[in-house]
């Protein structure tokens, strides 16, 4: 049933006030989460609720705010932008094997308020939790260097198993998650495609570049 004065035959165009709903919206620009300025979608800072354990996007001057001494101890916490490599401390096949995780990347953060280390890895399913005994922990990890260095909550051990050696790099926790979001979006199949291992590849080399070398008498 069609209402008197409309037309029914020929090409139907949408009314002027819709046709802004008819094609793809632009994407919202991000805000940040404490003041609603907006901030640039790849480069703003993040802080961690830790209670929550969630990510919050913040603008410089707020970020900033959680960056002074003394504001480590509350509810936010700034992530840092610090990333370090220590060639000198390796994993062999048997530590590995002891950290019992079932794909070649993991991260691990110190969870301040369980006081105990979280193991984490991406899967199709987003961030899948590994139950890490703290002896385990203290075997293979424990005794290197960055992990005398890693802040609690903010910071993370990541870890790669490629071709025989494992790379171990600290790293702000948010990349760990962006990592999680990309093989949750890119993954297909049983090992994941060729298009996330790509991007497994592309993540890992970035790191890389950005990693500093820890000095010999750094402790």
């Amino acid at each position: 049933m069609t209402g008197a004065g409309i037309r029914t035959d020929g090409p139907r165009v949408a009314p002027r006030g819709l046709r802004r709903f008819a094609g793809p919206r632009p994407p919202r620009p991000e805000t940040c989460e404490l003041c609603g300025v907006i901030v640039p979608g790849e480069s703003h800072r993040h802080l961690v609720e830790t209670e929550k354990r969630t990510l919050v996007c913040a603008c410089t001057a707020c970020a900033l705010l959680f960056d002074r001494p003394g504001a480590a101890t509350g509810r936010l916490r700034a992530v840092p932008d610090r990333y370090l490599t220590d060639p000198g401390h390796r994993l062999d096949e048997g530590a590995w094997e002891l950290l019992q995780i079932p794909v070649g990347v993991a991260f691990f953060f110190r969870n301040a308020a369980l006081d105990r280390l979280v193991a984490l890895y991406p899967s199709p399913a987003g961030a899948t939790e590994s139950e890490l005994a703290p002896e385990t922990w203290q075997t293979v990890l424990g005794t290197g260097r960055l992990a005398a260095l890693l802040e609690p909550d903010v910071e993370a051990l990541l870890l790669r198993r490629s071709e025989g050696r494992t790379e171990c790099y600290l790293v702000p926790i948010d990349i760990c998650y962006e990592l999680v979001g990309r093989m949750r979006l890119l993954w297909q199949g049983f090992d994941g495609g060729a298009e996330a291992r790509e991007a497994l590849r592309a993540f890992f080399a970035q790191v890389e570049r950005r990693a500093r070398v820890l000095a010999e008498d750094v402790r």
